[in-house]
């Protein structure tokens, strides 16, 4: 079974539906929605994920919130229960979404495969083993850890080659520019599962990402 047959558009459905109420909800009540058992029945394997938020319809970069769990520690349902309240209130970058902004802001859920070191012997092999499009990026040095996910290369007009991901995966670990081509740094790669809402609490698609 494929990553993408792991996980049905039923399933994505279900699972924006489940952060946009978790999101609203908090928003209205102040504290998080309780999980319906079929969440809890369905979505119990452990999955790291992340929840986007973006402003819809908007020139240049949409983003309005982004948090996620890069490892499978907590049951996929967890996950999502705390991370769409942290997308939309905890993101440093921002400040917290109001009830209002939700009638204009779209969600995208990203499922995420383990991370898996890429082990070169020299570090230009690092452009032969990362696919844009099909891979996110953790640049880890120390204590320092940066995270983007696979659509952020070639979202919102992007067109960044494997160098330029490179670059701004260390970027978000406050490392710099050329980090990546230090020993002592570490490079992991991960897959994406996405769904994404075409338009605020409207049709949930399967986003599939092209180079």
């Amino acid at each position: 079974m494929s990553k993408d047959e792991i996980f049905s558009l039923d399933d994505g459905k279900q699972l924006i539906k489940f952060a946009r109420d978790n999101i609203e909800y908090y928003l209205v009540k102040s504290r998080r929605i309780l999980i319906p058992d079929d969440i809890k029945n369905n979505y119990s394997d452990k999955y790291g994920a992340f929840i986007t938020l973006n402003r819809y319809n908007v020139s240049g970069n949409p983003l309005r919130g982004c948090i996620g769990y890069i490892e499978p520690i907590y049951p996929l349902y967890d996950v999502i229960h705390k991370v769409s309240i942290s997308s939309a209130l905890e993101d440093p970058r921002f400040p917290s979404v109001t009830l209002e902004e939700m009638d204009n802001i779209i969600i995208e859920l990203s499922i995420l495969t383990p991370p898996e070191l890429i082990k070169v012997d020299d570090k230009k092999e690092f452009f032969n083993k990362i696919v844009i499009g099909r891979d996110g990026l953790i640049v880890e040095r120390g204590i320092r850890r940066g995270l983007l996910l696979p659509q952020v290369p070639v979202d919102h007009g992007r067109n960044w080659d494997v160098e330029t991901f490179l670059t701004h995966t260390c970027n978000k670990a406050w490392l710099p520019d050329d980090a990546w081509k230090e020993k002592n740094t570490k490079i992991y790669t991960f897959q994406a599962i996405l769904f994404e809402e075409k338009e605020p609490r409207g049709e949930v698609e399967r986003k599939y990402l092209k180079p």
